[in-house]
């Protein structure tokens, strides 16, 4: 899944340490509350179309910005998790079966909210043979036939132990692919227990081998008690899997049944992250406290076009 961030208590049965003193929110990390006329419509083509976003699941604290600009990132397969990640909103449990129609009323949704870049992310589906990738591969086809101007990037779970998964989202042709790491492996045990960190960077690499012209991308949340040592080995990792793209925002606690934050990551910190990324090699990077996978995602794609083109200028 992708970092999540503040959000409503809505399932307390994620415990994790929830006698952990809350850290006092620094004021950087603070946003005004959502609500504009543009925002309510936004909303409102979510609600008629019958869709998921991760804006919502994750109580991510750009919503107001992007909502208000009608960029939503749209959560495909349904609202419940078979994992339980413990830094993670999302229900988790036994999930519904897939909805036929999913594909039409995304395509719909994005013509009327007339994005040019659109972000398709999902809960994680271990109950699926293939883990959902023909579901990932019928929602990229139905926005092509719908408006195909626009271009799309997909965030997609690991697909672990699912052979083949990966191969029908590639084919499908999207123009970024997104997998987060989300932490370093030191914390993956706690953080992300049912991930397998060296099997996600082989995803990424994956992505490359069968298609090289395509964009890949990763992001990780810091806080969670990583050191800085391993989040730059993080880096190298990434590179040589030939990773274009790192974002890297600050972890933030949804509940107090979930990991805690270790601690507020200042904002010159994240400047020097991305002053070391972009030495790696990275042709693109965003880190800072409110960098999200899918914030400014269609900026990024056109930075990254221009970024390549400038590299084999």
């Amino acid at each position: 899944m992708v970092t999540l961030l503040d959000a409503r208590p809505r399932h307390p049965e994620k415990v994790h340490r929830p006698d952990t003193e809350v850290l006092r929110k620094p004021d950087w990390i603070r946003v005004r509350a959502p609500g504009s006329p543009v925002y309510r419509e936004t909303q409102q083509i979510v609600r008629e179309h019958n869709l998921v976003t991760v804006c919502e699941e994750a109580g991510c604290p750009n919503i107001g910005e992007c909502w208000s600009k009608k960029h939503a990132t749209m959560m495909i397969m349904g609202e419940i998790c078979t994992r339980a990640c413990a830094f993670c909103n999302v229900a988790t449990g036994l999930p519904t079966q897939l909805d036929p129609n999913e594909p039409g009323n995304v395509a719909n949704a994005v013509q009327k909210l007339g994005l040019n870049h659109v972000v398709i992310t999902s809960v994680d589906r271990d109950d699926l043979i293939d883990g959902g990738a023909e579901h990932f591969a019928r929602v990229i086809r139905a926005i092509r036939a719908c408006t195909p101007q626009t271009t799309i990037e997909v965030l997609t779970p690991d697909f672990l132990r699912k052979e083949g998964a990966l191969e029908v989202v590639v084919a499908a042709r999207p123009d970024v692919f997104n997998h987060n790491l989300e932490t370093v492996p030191s914390k993956y045990l706690k953080v992300r227990p049912g991930a397998r960190y060296f099997h996600s960077i082989r995803l990424l690499q994956r992505v490359k081998e069968l298609d090289p012209t395509m964009f890949t991308k990763s992001g990780i949340m810091v806080g969670l008690g990583e050191e800085r040592n391993e989040v730059l080995q993080l880096m190298d990792d990434l590179r040589s899997a030939d990773v274009d793209f790192l974002t890297i925002g600050q972890y933030l606690q949804p509940t107090r049944k979930h990991h805690p934050v270790i601690r507020y990551v200042a904002p010159d910190e994240f400047k020097s992250y991305a002053t070391i990324a972009r030495t790696k090699g990275f042709l693109l990077v965003s880190a800072s406290p409110l960098t999200r996978s899918s914030h400014h995602a269609g900026e990024d794609f056109a930075a990254l076009k221009a970024a390549r083109l400038a590299k084999h200028a």
